[in-house]
């Protein structure tokens, strides 16, 4: 296995960006990293939010560098080379652009295939991810590293900040009977590392042995969010259009797998708010209130989703209000929110757990890494704080395990 952590190249001219934080793909083309491509035909797993801290798309300056080196392929990831595509929305063919042809790995292929990667010889990866587990675009990494392993094909991936920070380590594991498209690696479900330091993790743990090369920011610290990075957000889909959203769909992504509530995907709050027309937004919010979560309030909120779960129907319910970026952590309201709509209405919960689909039932574990906490909702009574405690240990423990990989202090 190959690790190498690029830090710095040849100098060549570059303007930087006024952001705080220098990209991975300003930080290449600043310091000469076009050297690297130098007689090699490169690939690029790519969309629309592959651009530098000036908004320049990666493609372009590739195309702008290439003198002794061909980019001959793109790769898409779910939504999309433009990231219209609603989640789980297949797409099997996408345009070219020019002569390069772009093969989406969300349709019938999950993967690359040997013939799809013949003749390259170093693959480009350059996506905004969100920093947490279930967001598939770090799986079409993992993937594209499995298969490149395969072929001996370099891999490099041009590193971006996680949106949640680098301090953030909150939920279950991943088990391995559960991993699947939706969880990869086994890691909490916010992991607090960057897409560079999370290909290295897997690259080592699961002994892949992909030629891999991460190139580094510059000036990003653990410590910062999103919005302090002073980079501008490009919505990584559709349901994710603000940098704080991923904070949120953290905080009720899971729930949203069962579509017993509406979590405002379909609204213009999508994973800010929770609700239902069978809730009382007034108690929900006073209950969760009660529970004295760190750096959040819940407010009585009544919207109307104009598609997905009730579709034109009034849900009432809360309104999520982080308050305290720092100290907030998602899973601990994703898990009071269930355990205080089960306390509450028993009878609904069990009505649509019973409707549920063993399908949807297979995604809702897949997303968690787990089936305890299924079982839990299902069996027990009062089920918040045990699954708020759920694998406490086993957190910290990987928060040892990662320190190896960890490439920003």
């Amino acid at each position: 296995m190959r690790i190498f952590f690029l830090c710095f190249l040849f100098w060549t001219p570059f303007v930087w960006a006024s952001s705080l934080v220098h990209l991975g793909v300003d930080v290449f083309f600043a310091e000469g990293g076009v050297e690297l491509l130098k007689k090699k035909k490169v690939a690029l797993v790519s969309n629309h939010t592959s651009v530098n801290s000036s908004l320049v798309p990666t493609f372009e300056l590739l195309r702008q560098h290439a003198k002794e080196y061909q980019v001959v392929a793109i790769f898409s990831p779910e939504h999309g080379i433009t990231g219209s595509a609603l989640a789980a929305e297949k797409i099997d063919h996408e345009k070219k652009v020019g002569s390069v042809p772009i093969y989406s790995l969300y349709g019938s292929l999950r993967r690359p295939t040997e013939k799809m990667l013949q003749g390259i010889d170093l693959i480009i990866f350059d996506i905004q991810e969100i920093g947490c587990r279930p967001y598939t675009y770090a799986t079409t990494l993992f993937y594209v590293m499995e298969e490149a392993a395969k072929q001996g094909i370099e891999v490099m991936i041009f590193d971006r900040p996680n949106p949640l920070g680098g301090l953030l380590v909150d939920g279950p594991m991943l088990h391995d009977e559960w991993r699947s498209f939706l969880g990869y690696v086994n890691v909490p479900y916010c992991h607090g590392m960057t897409i560079g330091e999370l290909a290295s993790y897997f690259n080592d743990q699961y002994k892949i042995q992909c030629a891999l090369t991460v190139i580094p920011m510059k000036g990003w610290k653990r410590q910062m969010l999103y919005q302090e990075t002073g980079l501008l957000w490009i919505p990584t889909s559709p349901h994710i259009p603000e940098a704080d959203t991923p904070l949120y769909f953290a905080s009720t992504g899971i729930l949203g797998e069962l579509d017993l509530v509406s979590i405002g995907i379909g609204y213009t709050l999508p994973f800010k708010v929770v609700g239902a027309p069978w809730i009382d937004g007034k108690k929900l919010a006073e209950g969760l209130n009660r529970q004295k979560l760190p750096g959040v309030k819940f407010l009585p909120f009544c919207f109307r989703p104009f598609y997905g779960a009730y579709k034109n129907q009034n849900c009432y319910g809360v309104h999520i209000l982080i308050t305290e970026r720092k100290s907030y952590r998602p899973l601990s309201v994703q898990y009071a929110l269930m355990g205080l709509l089960k306390s509450l209405y028993p009878n609904e919960v069990l009505k649509y757990l019973q409707r549920t689909s063993a399908e949807k039932k297979r995604q809702f574990c897949q997303v968690n890494g787990n089936a305890e906490i299924l079982h839990l909702i299902e069996n027990e009574k009062y089920v918040a704080w045990k699954i708020i405690q759920f694998e406490k240990k086993e957190r910290e423990d990987f928060l040892e395990k990662r320190k190896p990989y960890l490439l920003y202090q």
